[in-house]
């Protein structure tokens, strides 16, 4: 099995896609005004209208985030992540931070609400985890 994608709900697609287009630099590729996905090596995240949830099953989803979970993304520098998104990003819910396990985390919600971190490991423990 291979964990291939995660899936964020929203009111609004293409204000989503725009903030985690910014965010990440990585395009979406749109498919619909109701469904686009941003690919990266290792996994997609995928956006969908609350017009797509009735295709799953009526219910199953709602938008906007309720902060259990927490969307992250692994970069080469987070605190030049923290630079780029400084101004764009309203408030950050904590700023670079070097966390006891040894990542360096920059933590931020973004417009529906939804928790996203970005990291960069730092210690030798974190860097050998993540070799790429």
């Amino acid at each position: 099995m291979d964990f291939v994608s995660i899936r964020i709900i929203t009111g609004d697609v293409a204000r989503l896609v725009d903030f985690y287009e910014r965010a990440t630099g990585v395009e979406a590729k749109r498919y619909s005004e109701d469904f686009a996905e941003l690919r990266t090596a290792s996994a997609t995240l995928a956006i969908g209208s609350t017009r797509t949830v009735p295709f799953l099953a009526s219910g199953a989803a709602r938008p906007a985030g309720d902060q259990r979970v927490i969307i992250e993304f692994l970069v080469d520098d987070v605190d030049g992540v923290y630079r780029n998104l400084s101004g764009f990003v309203e408030e950050f819910v904590q700023e670079p931070t070097t966390m006891p396990w040894g990542n360096r985390s920059l933590l931020l919600s973004d417009p529906d609400g939804n928790l996203v971190n970005f990291f960069t490991p730092v210690s030798p423990a974190a860097i050998e985890k993540f070799a790429r």
